[in-house]
């Protein structure tokens, strides 16, 4: 038995029988690395620099906050949500070629899973910003 804990570890449980009374079952809780495999996006867009292609992945998400909410600070970028589980300051972007960027997360904890990719790709769709969009499977080197 499993449960999953935080930063890719898992909490692994084996059920064995109490020695002391010789029945019912104990749990010994052992904390094992789990690789998790990280996923990103690869995103082609008319932009000329990193800087350039995140304020074109951020603005439109700022746009709607402030809508909803009638003011926008700095700080929240980590509570403005991209999709469940992926906040907007958690992001960075990369450029890979000319008009070809990385969009992953900067935060090596909470790695961007391939359903969570997805989900920032859909929502990167609605927001149709990018020209191209594809999800990925990170290379091991970080890059």
């Amino acid at each position: 038995m499993a449960a999953l804990g935080r930063g890719g570890k898992v909490w692994v449980f084996e059920p064995r029988i109490c020695s002391r009374t010789g029945c019912g079952l104990k749990r010994d809780a052992q904390l094992v690395d789990r690789k998790v495999r990280e996923y990103c996006l690869i995103v082609e867009g008319a932009y000329l620099s990193e800087s350039e292609a995140e304020h074109a992945l951020r603005d439109p998400f700022i746009e709607d906050w402030v809508e909803q909410t009638g003011r926008f600070r700095i700080h929240n970028m980590d509570e403005i949500q991209i999709t469940p589980g992926v906040t907007l300051g958690s992001l960075g972007v990369v450029m890979l070629d000319e008009r070809l960027f990385e969009i992953a997360s900067a935060d090596p904890d909470h790695p961007l899973t391939e359903h969570k990719a997805k989900g920032v790709a859909d929502a990167l769709r609605r927001q149709d910003m990018f020209d191209e969009i594809k999800v990925e499977p990170r290379d091991q080197d970080g890059s």
